[in-house]
């Protein structure tokens, strides 16, 4: 019996059967990280993330199977984590915007399904790699697009699908070195794997078949793991209106705040052909904190200038102009200042709180706040290191890292409750940029997204930041800045490996410089001597310790005295982090 269409019913039951699956093997999936660090989460990133696909599609039940990967899309898209979680919400987003509008599909269209997401996750990622899970991914779809040619029947399309996928991950080590050393096939891929298991059950089920489907993933039978639940991060305040006060009004350069709409249909306006790239140029050469949207025949506008009218006829060529509001941002911050509250506070808000707005301080009536300039995000896991973020220019501090990373959703509740014209992300973990970006193009403010990957580089991005410079400029610095400091880690093995010449051994403390672990040791503080000398084969003047809850003051203080008398040139800073996992986080420039 063939089943040669499937609707939004039956790709529902297909998702949560996927979910399931990946639930059941989350900790397996967290087990084949390369780094054998104790925080690996990429099945718990990828787990958390297609929990909240399908809680979305529970509370959108559809037999639209367009409508039906649209709610899962939607829910994958504001609930990833990780890298992983955000290229599987992209595998999905181009699914579901390839069957938009079809009550059903048939192999050709879930074929292009497949591809059109994989085209859409590679474009997602700046410099993708092959061997993970976008090469499970593309395999498979590729596959699917030529197998569709030869059957009608999806049950078995989907079984290629899962089999050509399953054939890639075999592969995923001959295409990176680092799953060849460590014994491991790609743990994004694997998560997909099961995925994609789950997903031809589901249909094997609904064709009354499933006796005939016996593959099953060669890694681990299903079993039920606990996925612990993720609470929101919380998010701490820096001083409400800090960032307004410390500017001076003459400061603001381009003082005419100006929003407004080109409709390109009105009055049978079909407008001159628009140039996006070409008009924001244009409004470059005048105006700064500029932010343009085309949705379809709508023109979205925001932009700081210091006239106004030429702004309005560079665009009416385009269509007509809507909803014109032109503020005056220096009478404003005059105003502000005027009435700017005595008292300072500093509060920990959880995102639900910030989005309920019980987070946010009620505006007396008739008094009108303007947003500051810039803003500043940062993710840490710490308390020290968190207050050392507040105490820097940095606004909002969410709770995070490489054992808990914040969702898309997470950060654009961040961006929705910061007042700042322009917005800057450090997302201090190589895992977040992902997600931190996702949340950058779904929101419709100005936000930049600084590709810190470290708590250091976070640190030295803050630090180049200027308030009465240009959004670009500071981009530029803090980018900059970012990328000449060296950062360094010590943490505990959680299994026996070796990795580019070194033999690691579980509890053993491991050094990593940026990326690479350099050393394993039983004792902790030969492991710090050991990877600061590393760091400091080439140089450097500063070296900055932020000590962990985990540390030991008179382990640290031998560790300064050792520091003092190798390297009695070089300078010595010891603040308290508080971050779990990691006795100490080095950061050298």
């Amino acid at each position: 019996m063939s089943k040669r269409f499937i609707n939004g019913s039956d790709f529902a039951a297909m998702a949560l059967l996927g979910a399931d699956y990946l639930q059941r093997n989350a900790e397996y999936v967290n087990a084949l990280n390369v780094f054998p660090v104790p925080d690996g989460d990429t099945g718990t990133n990828m787990n958390l993330t297609m929990s909240s696909g399908v809680s979305e599609l529970r509370n959108k039940p559809s037999s639209s199977i367009g409508k039906a990967t649209e709610a899962l899309s939607k829910g994958l898209l504001m609930g990833a984590r990780g890298n992983s979680g955000v290229i599987l919400s992209q595998l999905f987003r181009g699914f579901s915007r390839s069957l938009a509008g079809l009550e059903e599909a048939g192999t050709a269209q879930l074929a292009a399904a497949l591809q059109y997401g994989v085209d859409l996750a590679y474009k997602a990622v700046v410099k993708p790699v092959e061997g993970t899970i976008l090469t499970v991914a593309k395999e498979a779809a590729k596959h699917a697009v030529q197998y569709a040619r030869r059957t009608n029947d999806v049950v078995e399309l989907m079984r290629e699908v899962h089999q050509k996928a399953h054939e890639a991950l075999q592969r995923t080590p001959d295409l990176l070195p680092v799953l060849k050393q460590v014994g491991v096939v790609d743990s994004g891929g694997q998560g997909l794997v099961f995925i994609y298991e789950g997903f031809v059950r589901s249909l094997a089920e609904l064709d009354g078949n499933l006796d005939s489907y016996s593959m099953a993933s060669e890694a681990a039978p299903p079993e039920e793991v606990a996925v612990p639940t993720v609470a929101p991060p919380i998010i701490r305040k820096q001083e409400l209106s800090s960032a307004q006060s410390r500017l001076s009004t003459e400061a603001i350069e381009f003082l005419y705040d100006m929003e407004f709409f080109i409709n390109r249909k009105l009055s049978g306006h079909t407008g001159a052909f628009f140039d996006e790239s070409a008009y924001k140029r244009a409004l470059g050469k005048d105006g700064d904190s500029i932010l343009v949207i085309t949705e379809d025949d709508i023109i979205k506008v925001h932009v700081h200038t210091r006239k106004p009218g030429d702004v309005l006829n560079l665009s009416l060529p385009y269509g007509e102009l809507t909803d014109i509001h032109i503020l005056n941002m220096r009478e404003q911050h005059r105003d502000l200042l005027e009435h700017e509250q005595e008292n300072s506070t500093i509060a920990d808000f959880s995102a639900a709180e910030l989005l309920a707005g019980q987070a946010v301080p009620v505006t007396p009536p008739g008094q009108v706040f303007e947003k500051a300039p810039f803003g500043i995000i940062a993710v840490a896991l710490g308390e020290g290191i968190a207050d050392i973020f507040l105490e820097n220019e940095v606004d909002t501090v969410l709770s995070g890292g490489q054992t808990m990373n914040p969702s898309t959703e997470d950060f654009v509740k961040a961006i929705k409750a910061l007042s700042a014209e322009h917005i800057y992300i450090l997302p201090n973990n190589g895992n977040i940029i992902l997600a931190a970006e996702q949340a950058a193009e779904l929101s419709e403010r100005s936000v930049t997204v600084i590709p810190t990957r470290t708590i250091p580089q976070g640190l030295a991005a803050v630090l180049a930041f200027k308030e009465d410079e240009t959004a670009e400029r500071n981009s530029s610095w803090m980018k900059n800045a970012a990328e000449q400091v060296l950062s360094g880690q010590v943490t505990k093995a959680v299994r026996d490996t070796t990795i580019e010449g070194v033999d690691i051994r579980a509890g053993h403390f491991i050094g990593i410089k940026e990326k690479t672990i350099v050393v394993s040791n039983a004792d902790l503080l030969e492991a710090c001597q050991s990877l600061i000398a590393s760091m400091l084969s080439t140089g450097g003047d500063l070296l900055t310790i932020l000590t962990g809850e985990e540390a030991d003051a008179a382990e640290t203080a031998s560790l300064c005295e050792w520091i003092g008398e190798q390297y009695p040139e070089l300078e010595l800073e010891v603040q308290k982090g508080g971050q779990p996992l990691y006795p100490y986080v080095f950061a050298l420039e």
